[in-house]
């Protein structure tokens, strides 16, 4: 689907820094971007990936994709972002029988975590924003990062602390060393 990132990995995620917008979700920014595009009528080619690039005679290009789709076009602009949306896995023995029941690499709805008891591994922006952003709907949030300092903007770091001093998110200094459950639910994390 359109958006990338946007779309992709944080379609509730409050964004501020967007001209002339104070605040705007991934998918409201995907949906006012596609009406800004749609009187010049693009062409989506989705779910398929860029395979080869070859220069013509002609002095165009020949785009083929994975599905064998062939675009010709006088300039090629590669808008490639972070590529495909491949979640990154921490090395976390049996983590794959709890994916999408209990682990999960992106939040797509907000209200899939209400009264949820949640930990949040990672020390970057997005660890902190859904931390933040999540805290109001869970039961409960933890954070878990493998030091005390942060790769996050100073704002969401103050935010997070201010919110582990009201008792509203605890904070670990570890990394996750094990998962136990059954089937795909959690039952506890190792820290």
């Amino acid at each position: 689907k359109p958006g990338g990132q946007c779309a992709e990995l944080y379609p509730e995620k409050p964004i501020y820094d967007i001209p002339a917008l104070p605040v705007v979700t991934g998918s409201e920014l995907v949906e006012r971007l596609m009406t800004q595009a749609e009187p010049f009528e693009p062409g989506f080619h989705l779910g398929q990936m860029g395979e080869n690039l070859e220069k013509l005679e002609s002095g165009g290009w020949l785009l083929t994709t994975d599905r064998g789709l062939e675009l010709e076009a006088p300039v090629i602009v590669i808008a490639a972002g972070g590529g495909s949306f491949v979640p990154k896995k921490p090395p976390i023995p049996g983590i794959e029988a709890y994916e999408g029941g209990s682990v999960f690499y992106a939040v797509r709805r907000m209200e899939d975590f209400r009264g949820r008891h949640l930990l949040i591994a990672g020390g970057g922006d997005s660890a902190l924003d859904w931390a933040i952003n999540l805290q109001p709907v869970a039961a409960s949030v933890s954070l878990v990062h493998r030091r005390p300092e942060f790769r996050a903007a100073p704002d969401s770091v103050e935010k997070m602390r201010a919110l582990e001093a009201e008792g509203k998110i605890t904070f670990h200094v570890a990394q996750i060393t094990g998962l136990e459950g059954e089937g795909d639910k959690l039952s506890g994390v190792k820290l």
